[in-house]
């Protein structure tokens, strides 16, 4: 890996750097008290990502997304993630699995998307599979040219503001090893489609404003030519997005730990305590250096991670240990930050006690910690015990 980034990758990083402190953190403060961003923010972010050419970035040129490599999409999650979910999530990112699309669903649903007229949404977990996604026990049975979907998904992110939804339900299932395995389907389906109900879900402490939703389905009728991918084949469509998404989480988890790390540096120099500032105690200038230094192994984990996509030779172990690492790191890290600023580190008067609510979720989504773990470790002894 070339550890120098080119002068475009910098000047993108310093755009998006500046992006953010202008359109999204004056706004973060509210957003984060009313649990809520307004229909008209929202707008006012996407038409200014739109313009300024972040909108879709992660998506191909072809279909008019930014076209840019792995690499570069990590550099600006990075970014990005200095601030709130509930607030960059506009910046959007349309799930990567819609390049499946085929057909009419182009015109309907992917290049909408890309142009930001339509918004997406993720929907595979349920109540009883969240880490054992292979449980989901959302049902699709084919009636003529229809499939008519039973079943309910939750913790769906940004739900309440998609046009549609990415839906996993089982369509069948085969024998494997023993064990009976379910065969799984992806479809799209519109928000407003008949037997679906859409209904926000409990409120969450990380990222307020950055809403989850429950999907209720009763005998929702989907036609055929909504099957996203192949039919049976969903967990080839999920799969190639949920790796990719593993490594863009690891790269949010370093820009919020870099947040942190700025502001306890700061705190460090400027609070005074037994007539010196707090950062020339032992104390808290060892916690500094050692926050600094997991930082930036975390940093290169993930980008090391994200070039191997761009090689073309990341694993699945690749991503996890990126996203185990990082998210872990991020954890300590805004610990260790609400720690120096001692009491005033759990007041909601600035921004480190949401920091630290914010970062809790990410040794979550997007696969947990131990799942992680589990995906490592089996990737290091298949060689030895195939």
């Amino acid at each position: 890996m070339d550890f120098n980034l080119t002068s475009e990758q910098n000047m993108l990083v310093e755009s998006v750097r500046s992006f953010v402190e202008k359109e999204l953190l004056p706004y973060e403060e509210e957003v984060d008290r009313a649990n809520c961003v307004s229909p008209e923010l929202s707008a006012q972010i996407r038409e200014r990502a739109i313009a300024a050419g972040f909108y879709a970035f992660n998506m191909p040129e072809e279909v008019g997304g930014g076209g840019l490599d792995y690499l570069s999409q990590a550099l600006i999650e990075r970014e990005l993630s200095k601030c709130s979910w509930a607030l960059h999530v506009f910046v959007a990112r349309p799930s990567k699995i819609l390049m499946a699309c085929r057909d009419q669903q182009i015109e309907d649903y992917l290049l909408p998307c890309v142009r930001g007229e339509k918004i997406d949404c993720f929907a595979l977990t349920e109540p009883g599979a969240g880490s054992d996604a292979n449980s989901i026990k959302t049902r699709a049975v084919r009636d003529g040219d229809d499939f008519v979907i039973n079943g309910a998904k939750h913790f769906i992110s940004h739900a309440g503001d998609a046009d549609f939804a990415i839906v996993f339900a089982v369509t069948g299932s085969y024998e494997h090893k023993g064990r009976q395995r379910n065969k799984v389907t992806a479809f799209l389906v519109d928000s407003d489609a008949d037997g679906l109900t859409v209904r926000r879900g409990p409120n969450c402490v990380s990222n307020r404003g950055y809403q989850t939703y429950e999907l209720f389905f009763d005998n929702c009728r989907v036609p055929a030519n909504k099957v996203l991918g192949e039919i049976d084949k969903g967990w080839d469509v999920a799969n190639s997005w949920l790796t990719a998404g593993r490594v863009m989480v690891a790269a949010n988890c370093v820009g919020q730990a870099q947040r942190a790390m700025q502001a306890a540096l700061q705190w460090s120099a400027d609070r005074q305590q037994f007539g010196q500032a707090i950062g020339n105690y032992q104390g808290i200038s060892f916690k500094l250096a050692d926050m600094a230094t997991e930082i930036q192994a975390a940093e290169l984990l993930a980008l090391n991670a994200a070039w191997k996509m761009d090689q073309g030779t990341m694993t699945d172990g690749d991503a996890g240990m990126a996203k185990l690492f990082a998210s872990e790191v991020l954890g300590r890290v805004v610990d260790e930050t609400v720690q120096i600023y001692g009491g005033m580190g759990l007041m909601d008067e600035g921004p480190v006690e949401r920091m630290w609510r914010n970062a809790r979720i990410e040794r979550i989504w997007e696969g947990t910690s131990e799942i992680q773990r589990h995906i490592i470790s089996r990737e290091l002894l298949r060689p030895l015990m195939s």
